[in-house]
């Protein structure tokens, strides 16, 4: 099937979000960057009695504590992004892309028909899923010929 036909039909549950991992909003940004670091994840919802607050990402703890200089005993809800946008699990592959590239965003929180958080979705999750449904696509692009290389690569 065609790359751009299976994103217009196949839904975000296709992609297998991760599990979310939350973190409280009280919580100081050192737990995490913990958290994000032990767990091996670019970002954590914040979730306040099972409704979705908001999310932290690496991003946000780059620019809004460590370029604001900030301490690592900030709150977490003081650097959240709030009100993330969420992408539901039976919506398509196509409209989960678009809100990503739209917002500039690399994760989504995926929610339920309640609007319960069920799982993240990364851009990284949909390049896997890129490269295990579509190989040949994926393998075989051709270089492009205006791109020219500036430095080296390697040592």
């Amino acid at each position: 099937m065609e790359l751009f036909k299976t994103f217009k039909i196949d839904s975000v549950s296709r992609l297998q979000p991760t599990p979310p991992r939350c973190i409280s909003p009280d919580q100081p940004v050192a737990d995490a960057v913990a958290m994000m670091r032990q767990e091996r994840v670019g970002c954590l919802l914040i979730l306040e009695n099972r409704e979705l607050l908001g999310i932290v990402t690496e991003r946000d703890v780059m620019r809004r504590v460590m370029g604001a200089r900030l301490p690592l005993t900030t709150p977490v809800r003081d650097c959240m992004t709030r009100n993330p946008v969420t992408v539901g699990r039976k919506e398509t592959i196509l409209a989960a892309l678009r809100r990503m590239e739209e917002g500039g965003y690399r994760h989504l929180p995926v929610v339920d028909e309640s609007s319960r958080v069920v799982g993240i979705l990364s851009v990284k999750r949909i390049v896997h899923y890129l490269v295990e449904h579509f190989p040949n696509t994926v393998y075989n692009l051709p270089p492009d010929p205006h791109v020219v290389q500036q430095k080296r690569e390697g040592a």
